[in-house]
């Protein structure tokens, strides 16, 4: 069977080296003649899997002692509307940039509980940058700010960390955790559904600073205070227990093929290989971001003519390049370019575009 190269969005590629670990533990993991994902979570094979998985994950991030980490059902757009419950006061400000489509859905989440401040957005220019710091009008009693560091449909990114005084700074990081190294030390908080970099859909990580967990908060059941879930090892009920094995060997393959270090090396080469064949094709293929914010991870383009849209997607299907079909917000086209995707993969696709270019324009 030959692979194809996926351009999903997420649930995004996988490693294969894991995808094959998985299947070949399926059965009997580690000689107990049972698979994984039939153990109690509470027993001492998954108990171990679940240390390993925090372990790593602590090693690849960096992540500092005063941080707890979360491994949480469900994704990032649920742990979007728990922020304003485990950390801010019934109808206290907070702040929210938003520069894209996910931004805007994060605000969604808490609306019932806060009252939400639009401190900047770029909405109006069509979410094609990130909105100026010394624009934003932050407010100086939020409970806290946040930012969505890289907008997948959009195809921005946070190249910077903002400095936001003594407020903590909130940032989802679905799409872009692990892809560089990061200081998680100026943030409140990092949190981010696992189907980008990290593993499969249904689980999300949530690092938090241990300070944090001493706000009250708002009146919430206890399987949605992050104090409890940290108490109980992230078991306070039966957690996702396949989706964490796998995204445990995910960040071993990480940290085996080098760390964020040399991933970041990794992303800016085959990011700069795809948005060097868009803007050297002459307006064939066209990206709309401005370059100082363009996202690492995904990449959306348009072709000159979208009446050539079904023809790109079905040669590209022919050679073995899948799911580059764009967000129906946005259209066009989008390759996202995970850690899991090799350099390889970048470069069948950008000798793919160039060839369909030769053939069409």
């Amino acid at each position: 069977m030959s692979r194809a190269y996926n351009f999903s969005a997420g649930p995004a590629t996988l490693p294969e080296s894991v995808l094959q670990q998985a299947r070949d533990e399926l059965l009997d993991w580690h000689g107990v003649g049972a698979s994984i994902v039939e153990l109690s979570h509470r027993g001492p094979e998954f108990m171990q899997v679940a240390a390993e998985a925090e372990a790593d994950l602590r090693t690849l991030l960096s992540v500092p002692d005063d941080y707890a980490v979360l491994f949480l059902a469900g994704g990032a757009t649920t742990q979007q509307a728990l922020l304003a419950l485990n950390f801010a006061a019934p109808g206290q400000a907070v702040d929210y940039v938003v520069n894209g489509h996910w931004g805007k859905t994060a605000i969604k989440q808490v609306l019932p509980y806060v009252a939400v401040n639009v401190a900047a957005s770029s909405e109006a220019g069509g979410f094609r940058d990130i909105p100026t710091r010394g624009d934003w009008q932050l407010s100086p009693d939020a409970a806290y700010v946040h930012i969505t560091a890289n907008e997948t449909i959009h195809g921005v990114e946070f190249r910077d960390i903002p400095d936001v005084g003594s407020v903590p700074l909130f940032a989802d990081f679905s799409s872009s955790i692990a892809s560089e190294p990061m200081d998680i030390s100026k943030f409140g908080i990092v949190y981010g559904g696992a189907q980008k970099n990290l593993g499969p859909v249904g689980i999300s990580v949530v690092i938090v600073r241990r300070d944090l967990l001493e706000r009250t908060g708002q009146p919430r059941a206890d399987i949605f205070d992050y104090r409890s879930e940290l108490k109980a090892e992230s078991m306070l009920n039966t957690p996702p227990t396949w989706n964490w094995y796998v995204l445990g060997l995910t960040v071993k393959w990480m940290l085996a093929e080098g760390g964020v270090g040399e991933f970041a090396a990794r992303n800016a080469r085959k990011s700069k290989l795809l948005y060097d064949t868009i803007d050297g094709s002459g307006g064939f293929y066209r990206n709309e971001v401005v370059p100082a914010v363009r996202s690492r991870m995904n990449v959306p383009f348009f072709l000159h003519d979208d009446a050539l849209d079904k023809a790109f997607l079905a040669e590209a299907k022919a050679a073995n390049l899948i799911s580059l079909k764009g967000h129906r917000a946005l259209g066009g086209m989008r390759a996202s370019i995970y850690n899991a995707m090799p350099e390889a993969g970048v470069q069948a696709l950008a000798d793919f575009m160039m060839g369909f270019q030769q053939r069409h324009g």
